[in-house]
């Protein structure tokens, strides 16, 4: 298949039925820290004028944290864990109180979602979020999405609402992700380095990588970087999805197909939208370790995995939870979900399924993990 021109990719930006934004705390606050509303409600009216020409508009909105330290007298970004959730349960309010008065001026609702990374772990409450969100698209609401802050933890996050946004955009099954940040494009090498030049087009987020210099957060109110958004665009753009990068004063020439900031183009087509659940919104929780034979079996990518061909099991896990599926070497093969429990597992391992059936009764002859259930690495 010919690679699609950079206009080919704007073009299909422009014409999105179903676009998810995502604006990062450095665009929706002032110097100080404090929420910059007349920063909020010019990205506002972007995201009106597109929801009034039809589009079906989600928008993922960091700026909680940012948002409540101020209020709560901090002179900057509280650093410990516990003050951040205080902090980002006092923004919160103050951020949707702000979007409804922005939006509503277009006489258009908003409803707010709050997700954690482990609301995405399990298929149940994947679905859950899924139906809430085609519902409130179909109801013309523009849904505003952040992660739970007051509740997330440092050690369980998706990385500044970067990877929530392209995992959302994987939910909702967007035409287009949007990523507005404090630059106007990836470049070459960061923006303050001598001869550093913007990159306006990338067909390939592989193979740009080992071209370029990016840096963790510059800001001193957001926790993401370039690293969390090239992460973002990869899972994008390998779920089919085109992105494009730039800074929140482009974003309606962005989503208006304009050649600002940096535009990627999709690496893959679309799969369905449970293996790319399994492949990107899951965090394994453990490792299922197979032999050479199964390891050549599930590298086909047509078979699932039987108790015979796994030698080893590592981890603490439930029958549905995400695993990560390796060789004898250590390589990961593909993640799966889990047929068992992983203390169910050891006593099984190298048994054929008679064997099994024999042994431990009818519910226990079937795949560790099956073919279904199983993407490949």
């Amino acid at each position: 298949m010919a690679t699609p021109s950079q206009q080919q990719i704007r073009s299909r930006i422009a014409q999105a039925r179903t676009i998810v934004v995502k604006v990062g705390s450095s665009s929706l606050t002032s110097a100080t820290g404090h929420l910059d509303v007349q920063r909020l409600t010019k990205l506002t009216g972007a995201l009106a004028q597109m929801s009034m020409l039809g589009a079906r508009v989600v928008l993922v909105s960091s700026g909680a944290i940012a948002a409540g330290f101020g209020p709560l007298g901090f002179p900057a970004r509280p650093t410990d864990v516990a003050t951040q959730q205080a902090a980002a349960s006092v923004g919160q309010g103050l951020l949707m109180a702000h979007y409804e008065s922005a939006f509503g001026r277009f006489g258009i609702r908003v409803g707010q979602i709050l997700i954690t990374a482990q609301d995405t772990i399990r298929a149940t409450q994947y679905r859950n979020a899924q139906r809430t969100l085609e519902r409130l698209l179909d109801l013309s609401v523009v849904p505003i999405v952040n992660e739970n802050d007051a509740l997330a933890s440092n050690e369980i996050r998706f990385g500044d609402n970067d990877r929530l946004s392209a995992l959302v955009a994987n939910i909702v099954r967007a035409d287009a992700l949007v990523l507005l940040t404090d630059v106007d494009g990836l470049y070459t090498a960061p923006p303050s380095h001598p001869g550093a030049t913007r990159i306006s087009y990338v067909p390939d987020v592989l193979g740009v990588l080992d071209d370029i210099e990016v840096a963790g957060s510059g800001s001193h109110v957001g926790t993401g970087g370039m690293v969390t958004k090239l992460e973002a665009v990869h899972v994008a753009t390998a779920s089919g999805i085109p992105a494009v990068l730039t800074c929140a004063e482009n974003a309606g020439p962005a989503m208006l197909g304009d050649p600002v900031g940096t535009v990627f183009a999709p690496v893959k087509r679309r799969g369905s939208s449970r293996r790319l659940w399994i492949a990107f919104a899951a965090s394994p929780r453990g490792d299922l370790i197979v032999d050479e034979g199964a390891a050549k079996a599930i590298q086909t990518g047509r078979a699932s995995l039987l108790a015979a061909g796994v030698v080893g099991v590592d981890g603490e896990f439930s029958a549905g939870d995400p695993v990560w599926i390796s060789n004898e070497q250590g390589a990961h093969l593909a993640k799966g979900l889990a047929g068992f429990d992983s203390e169910e597992i050891p006593p099984m391992l190298g048994a054929n399924s008679s064997r099994l059936r024999k042994e431990f009764g009818n519910e226990y002859a079937h795949p560790l993990v099956h073919r279904d259930d199983l993407v490949l690495v």
